[in-house]
């Protein structure tokens, strides 16, 4: 109803998406079939809203069969409790240190400073963020994003009203990804192998957020060597790590040797959320898949002014709501 009321009621078609932070995407994904289908030429994507302070809380109701409510309700895991769980597996499985992740947070602040829209502008050092305050070990304040208040808004327009009004060289939505888990996946960072009967068979199957992934690379018709620039879900320092390696931009394990040889920032080989990323604009549920998009679209159209990738032609967005919900979109130009 808001954004309804905001149009001034004239008469146009709404449709109203709501997936945790993949909503943007979902949105998008609803506005593209729209245009797709020859209903209409022309689609304004919004996605905004106004958060609480502190810890995001557990919807109300009982919902027993969720996995995201059990693990709040049941166990007490809040979002950064849970975020140091991922973390303390990359340190325990691949070597990370807190050092690493607050490289990241490094990278990402330096970024943040020459986007306009970003919340948080302030450049931090790796000794700025391990004296932070620990919020759960091994993650310190300044590893995990904040909530925040926040808006996006994407137009998007059939390719045929685009040549109309002059428009040769436009950024194209390549592909949306808004997969869900496949049962009995329920953990879905782990992979699965294929069972017959009792006997374990075949190889391990792609976890929930590679499968996500794949599908928009298989859609576009590219594969993640074609990949320019990345805005990913950095909740916290530690999952943009992970992201990077769901995305297929470096082999397992193998992260944090892009980090640290600089190839994820700025003027390196595949620059990851040259925007600031969460770690500057906050989280803003529902408009920050589509805040990605936005920062992409700059980006390929070489508007990023301070933070410009150079030569960017193709980008992909990564994002996981709650359990069952999540996106990627590849933009081209």
């Amino acid at each position: 109803a808001t954004f309804a009321q905001a149009l001034g009621w004239n008469g146009a078609k709404v449709a109203t998406s709501y997936a945790a932070c993949a909503t943007g995407a979902q949105a998008l994904d609803t506005a593209r079939a729209q245009i797709l289908a020859g209903q209409v030429e022309v689609a304004l994507v919004v996605g905004a809203d106004t958060t609480p302070k502190g810890f995001l809380a557990p919807n109300a109701g009982e919902r027993w069969d969720d996995p995201d409510w059990l693990r709040f309700r049941l166990l007490g895991m809040t979002n950064p409790a849970y975020f140091a769980l991922y973390a303390r597996r990359r340190m325990d499985l691949y070597g990370a240190t807190a050092a690493d992740f607050a490289a990241v947070k490094v990278k990402n602040a330096r970024h943040g400073l020459a986007n306009p829209n970003a919340r948080y502008r302030k450049e931090v050092s790796a000794e700025d963020v391990l004296n932070s305050a620990v919020v759960a070990d091994p993650l310190h304040l300044l590893d995990i994003c904040a909530t925040s208040d926040g808006g996006a808004a994407v137009v998007l327009t059939s390719g045929e009203y685009a040549r109309r009004h002059g428009l040769t060289d436009p950024v194209t939505v390549k592909a949306i990804s808004t997969l869900t888990p496949v049962f009995p996946q329920t953990v879905i960072d782990m992979p699965l192998f294929s069972t017959e009967s009792t006997r374990v068979t075949g190889a391990p199957q792609r976890t929930f957020k590679e499968s996500l992934v794949d599908a928009a690379y298989d859609e576009a018709g590219l594969g993640p060597d074609e990949v320019d620039v990345a805005e990913v879900y950095d909740l916290s320092t530690a999952l943009e790590l992970d992201w990077m390696e769901d995305l297929g931009l470096c082999k397992r394990g193998e992260a944090e040797q892009l980090l640290r040889a600089g190839d994820t920032t700025i003027g390196g080989r595949i620059p990851v959320n040259p925007s600031g990323g969460l770690a500057c604009f906050g989280e803003a549920v529902p408009a920050q898949a589509l805040a990605q998009v936005c920062e992409l679209t700059w980006q390929l159209r070489g508007q990023a002014e301070g933070r410009q990738v150079e030569g960017a032609r193709v980008g992909i967005t990564a994002n996981q709501g709650l359990f069952g919900h999540g996106s990627s979109v590849i933009l081209a130009r």
